[in-house]
Formats: C-alpha cells, sequence, structure tokens
C-alpha cells in the first residue's frame, strides 16, 4: 500500500497519543475524524513502525500494548478495580450501572464512597482516600482518554468498555469454575 504523508495532517498529534497510551475516542472529535477517515493508512503505517492500531466499534482507536510493565499493570488494576466499584455503587443505588458509568458525573462524594465500600481492595494497590483515588486512578484517566474532566468532576468515555469487558471476562471465567465446581461436587454425592 502506498501511504502518502502529506495527506495524514494529523499524523504527528495522533502517533504522539497513541504511542502514550492515549485512547482517542469520538470526544475527540478532529483526531477521531482524521482517524476513521483515514485508518488504512494510518494502520499501515503504524504495523510499518512496530504498532497495532485497534479500532473498537464502540467509538475508540488505541495502540495494542502489553501490559506486562509493572506499572501499566498497575495502573490496569486500579482503573478495573475503579470501574468494579462504580458498577457495584451504581447497581446497589437501584440505577442501570451501564448507563449510569456514563451518564452521571464522578464526583469526590462518588470516589469516597466506592473507597469506602470497596477499601480493602484499594488498600492492597495502595490508595487510602478519595484524594489518592483522583489522583492515582482519575487523572490518570484524564491522561488515558478514558475520562473527561466536567470542572471538579469527571465523565468517563467509552474506552472504559476495555475494563467492563475483562470484568465481564473474569464474571464468567469465575460462573463457569463455580458451576464445574457445584458439578464435581454433586457427582462426588452420588
Amino acid at each position: 500500500m502506498q501511504i502518502e504523508l502529506e495527506q495524514l495532517s494529523q499524523l504527528a498529534d495522533i502517533y504522539k497519543k497513541l504511542s502514550t497510551g492515549f485512547h482517542i475516542s469520538e470526544q475527540d472529535f478532529a483526531l477521531w475524524q482524521e482517524l476513521d477517515n483515514n485508518e488504512e493508512a494510518y494502520s499501515a503505517l503504524f504495523t510499518a513502525l512496530g504498532n497495532q492500531l485497534k479500532r473498537d466499534s464502540r467509538g475508540f482507536f488505541h495502540f495494542e500494548v502489553d501490559d506486562a510493565t509493572v506499572n501499566m499493570g498497575k495502573i490496569s488494576r486500579l482503573f478495573a478495580l475503579t470501574t468494579y466499584a462504580l458498577v457495584e455503587f451504581f447497581a446497589d443505588k437501584g440505577q442501570d450501572p451501564l448507563r449510569a458509568l456514563f451518564d452521571e458525573e464522578i464526583s469526590h462524594e462518588i470516589l469516597a464512597s466506592i473507597l469506602q465500600q470497596q477499601y480493602h481492595l484499594f488498600e492492597q494497590l495502595e490508595v487510602y482516600s478519595a484524594t489518592d483515588l483522583k489522583r492515582e486512578v482519575m487523572n490518570r484517566m484524564l491522561r488515558y482518554g478514558f475520562a473527561k474532566a466536567q470542572g471538579e468532576q469527571f465523565k468517563l468515555l467509552s474506552p472504559i468498555y476495555r475494563y467492563l469487558d475483562a470484568l465481564m471476562a473474569v464474571d464468567q471465567l469465575t460462573e463457569e469454575t463455580n458451576t464445574e465446581q457445584t458439578n464435581t461436587e454433586g457427582q462426588a454425592d452420588v
């Protein structure tokens, strides 16, 4: 494929963001449009540079990255735990958790509530206060394109689906394991 670099008008900005782990979503309108309109050319160029451009049908682009580094692993665990805690928080309030994740603004009060509810888990990741949660998680979510600032509050964006997918996979695996254990125990009783 012949790539016309001069036609990739946002190349420097797009590469800079994606290479730092940022997720470009539809809220990043100009960059999103550029990737959407020239996806094949960008994908070929980034592949030649050793990166794999991924497009998620739910509205975002990112580079496929190995989460094996210690620092990224901890950040991913914090993002996953926060997503899980928010789902639990909204479900406990009787809200549709998926809708609330994207519709509700995440305030300091909500951060304090989820920290209190899941303190034993956050403590393992060295998050001890709502201020820590804001600094260690929400500000990083901004930096990686998982959220946007709404004054002092945060709105989650479509890339958070990556963590929802991971939580669903863990839930499915847990369900399968429990079913296997039940079946094995039932056979032992016969």
